[in-house]
């Protein structure tokens, strides 16, 4: 079959050929608001991501075909998981005549939870990140999740006569993922090691519960790193990872940090 641009005579300038001699290890096109459909715990969510696409360009050819990028998106018809990240990587090398190439795709997910006492439900929403990437003929992919969580001070609980201040943070996990897993577990990395886990909506009887619950189980920005990371060390599925907590405190008008990396 012949294609139109053949049909029409029209010249292929980004497969001509350049005598500059260096080799591009990224070129794509960065900011592009697609959908993107997502599995999170068996069930198939519609969201709006920001996704970040290229390939390594030989030091012989000009340019990319940048429209091949829309057009893999275009093309994208099934739920994304680990697995299907892996297969529409190799897809989108393809269509590109690329041998290495990444993927990222940045987009908010929600999950339905049961408030601890009164037992009301609602969506509580987290951030997430896909990135899938091949170099040197070897495929890796990362999964991230910000997860916002309750942390109360242990120090101030120790010092004060009565009550400890408290605050929300913001645990995220970038992971090497070895095997599947789903975007429910990786937040419960992060919301079963808090002080306390957060929803959207509550009653009275929640708000003591949670108020409590986080009084009895106090945590540094150092515990809260230190936990996640040691629960991410015992699941064989998590290969890399980086851990950080940032803890927006309530008494400064600055943010608490740590960071631990297994690289």
């Amino acid at each position: 079959m012949t294609h139109p641009t053949q049909a029409l005579h029209i010249p292929d300038t980004q497969s001509a050929r350049d005598e500059r001699h260096l080799a591009i290890q990224r070129v794509g096109i960065r900011d592009m608001r697609y959908p993107l459909r997502l599995n999170v715990a068996g069930a198939v969510q519609e969201c709006a991501a920001l996704w970040t696409l290229d390939v390594a360009l030989p030091a012989e050819k000009k340019g990319t075909h940048m429209s091949r990028f829309v057009a893999w998106l275009e093309a994208l018809d099934s739920p994304l998981d680990a697995a299907e990240l892996r297969r529409q990587l190799g897809s989108m090398l393809e269509r590109l005549n690329a041998n290495e190439g990444r993927v990222e795709a940045a987009f908010s997910f929600f999950l339905s939870k049961r408030a601890p006492v009164s037992g009301v439900k609602s969506r509580l929403d987290y951030r997430g990140r896909w990135v899938a990437e091949l170099r040197s003929g070897v495929t890796t992919l990362w999964a991230e999740v910000a997860v916002p969580v309750k942390s109360l001070c242990p120090c101030s609980k120790e010092i004060s006569d009565y009550g400890a201040h408290n605050q929300r943070s913001t645990v995220t996990i970038r992971v090497e993922l070895m095997d599947g897993v789903d975007w429910h577990e990786l937040v419960r990395f992060a919301e079963d090691n808090a002080s306390s886990e957060i929803w959207a909506l509550l009653k009275r009887p929640d708000e003591k519960w949670i108020t409590e619950r986080a009084y009895e189980n106090p945590k540094f920005v150092e515990d809260l790193v230190r936990d996640v990371a040691l629960a991410l060390n015992a699941d064989a599925r998590i290969g890399r990872y980086v851990v950080e907590v940032d803890n927006h405190e309530s008494i400064h008008n600055h943010s608490a940090y740590a960071r631990i990396e297994r690289l």
